[in-house]
C-alpha cells in the first residue's frame, strides 16, 4: 500500500464515513466535515472523493431505503472496508510517530 494513494481530503472523507457509519451519505459527510473544519465543503467534492475511495476499495456502498424527506429517493450509504480501515490505521500510525518526535517546546513556540 502506497501512502500516496490517499489524498488529504480523501483521508478526512474516509474518517467521516467511519464516524458516521452506518448512516454515512454525502450530505451528512459534508456537514460533518464543515462542523469539524469550520470550512464550507461542497457535496460535489464529497461525491467525487467517495467515488475515488470506492474505486480504490476503501469504501463500499449500498442504496438505503426511500425516505419522505428526499421525495422518495434513496440515499447511497457508505461504509469503510477492511482495506480502508487498514489504510486509516497506517495513516494514523505515521502521523502519531511524527508527532511523537516533535520536541514539546517546539509546539509551544507555534502558539
Amino acid at each position: 500500500m502506497r501512502r500516496s494513494d490517499l489524498g488529504e481530503f480523501e483521508e478526512v472523507v474516509l474518517l467521516a464515513v467511519a464516524v458516521l457509519s452506518p448512516g454515512a451519505y454525502s450530505v451528512v459527510i459534508a456537514e460533518e466535515l464543515e462542523h469539524e473544519t469550520g470550512q464550507t465543503v461542497s457535496t460535489g467534492a464529497v461525491h467525487a472523493a467517495l467515488q475515488r475511495l470506492e474505486t480504490k476499495g476503501y469504501l463500499t456502498s449500498l442504496l438505503g431505503e426511500a425516505t419522505a424527506e428526499r421525495g422518495g429517493r434513496r440515499k447511497r450509504l457508505f461504509t469503510v472496508t477492511p482495506l480502508g480501515g487498514r489504510v486509516l490505521s497506517e495513516v494514523q500510525a505515521v502521523r502519531t510517530r511524527l508527532w511523537d518526535r516533535i520536541v514539546p517546546h517546539t509546539v509551544l513556540t507555534w502558539k
